[in-house]
């Protein structure tokens, strides 16, 4: 393994110019300071985590919390998490990993230990208990997800109280005027998880301007809680042709029955839903949607979060605007005979 010394050496320099190089603390010319990471690029050093640690106070960890539970998309969480990985490692971080569901106890774990410099919490509720620790702290954090109230906390997120709109709106410009939601499964809502509880405010908000009638029903997913979900709907609202999606494990089995029952997509039914690209674009009708940025939900929160860290940041709500695309899912509502 190379040393500090071999380095210095190399470099032609004393052993404190390399680590003043490498922390940054006294002010070194732009000549030394090349020849320094030139020296450092060509021996493949490696400072020691534990001694750079101690030298600077400070882990050089970001922990990020994302429960891992039974009724969400897993695979959105971890495409969140991956970019939240590579953005941290841009910035010198690497990335703790918390995923179990202990709530308050993990930040305390994290505030009280010194694991990490700062926190990134995601699968927020909108009454979060983990919320008060946060403000209580001067450690840095950030969410991805957005509480009832913001107040003193940074925040990254989708605006999905417009994307639900957006989808109702894309809708009823088509003329569709019974429209069902199928949502996430019913545990989402109990925990009054913020992302699903804001879709709906959104639906329901532009529903009420437009006139149109809505019918919220959560769903578990796969093919026999979507095959009894969808009996419902069209047993209580046999006029519905317009259906927005908030669930990726419904996807393919709604489309599947929806054939089964000799409906046409979109001569029939439309179908608009709010999932990642990566779904909407292999289901077996290409779906009108409102893509989730995952990646950029996870890079931002990373900035915001190492500009706290540098002092160069405070506390703010970041909502990402949804973009509608149309495919081959949605068209016109049908004329009744």
């Amino acid at each position: 393994m190379v040393t500090l010394a071999e380095v210095a050496q190399h470099a032609g320099v004393s052993a404190s110019t390399v680590s003043y190089v490498l922390s940054g603390k006294r002010s070194i010319s732009a000549t030394t300071r090349q020849r320094v990471e030139e020296s450092i690029r060509e021996l493949g050093y490696h400072p020691n985590a534990g001694a750079r640690a101690l030298a600077s106070n400070r882990s050089n960890i970001i922990a990020l919390m994302i429960p891992l539970r039974t009724d969400i998309y897993v695979p959105v969480m971890m495409e969140i998490a991956v970019a939240v990985a590579t953005t941290a490692r841009t910035h010198g971080y690497d990335v703790l990993l918390l995923t179990g569901e202990e709530g308050p106890d993990a930040v305390r774990r994290v505030t009280g230990s010194g694991l990490a410099d700062a926190m990134i919490l995601m699968d927020v509720q909108l009454d979060d208990e983990r919320l008060p620790l946060l403000r209580g702290t001067d450690q840095p954090s950030a969410l991805i997800g957005l509480p009832a109230d913001p107040s003193g906390l940074t925040c990254v997120d989708l605006d999905f109280r417009a994307a639900g709109a957006l989808c109702l709106g894309h809708l009823a410009a088509l003329g569709h005027r019974d429209i069902a939601v199928i949502g996430e499964a019913p545990a989402v809502y109990e925990r009054h998880t913020g992302f699903a509880e804001r879709t709906l405010e959104g639906l329901r908000g532009r529903a009420r301007e437009l006139g149109l009638r809505l019918l919220h029903r959560p769903c578990e997913g796969g093919y026999d809680a979507m095959a009894v979900t969808l009996a419902r709907i069209f047993d209580e609202r046999p006029g519905t042709t317009g259906f927005v999606v908030q669930n990726e494990s419904a996807v393919e089995p709604l489309l599947a029955l929806l054939r089964q029952q000799g409906r046409a997509v979109p001569e029939d039914v439309s179908v608009v839903a709010i999932c990642p690209d990566q779904v909407a674009t292999q289901a077996s009708v290409r779906l009108t949607s409102v893509a989730v940025p995952a990646q950029e939900m996870g890079r931002r929160a990373v900035e915001h979060l190492v500009a706290k860290l540098d002092g160069r940041g405070g506390d703010e709500v970041v909502l990402l605007a949804p973009e509608l695309t149309v495919r081959a899912s949605t068209g016109p509502a049908p004329t009744t005979p």
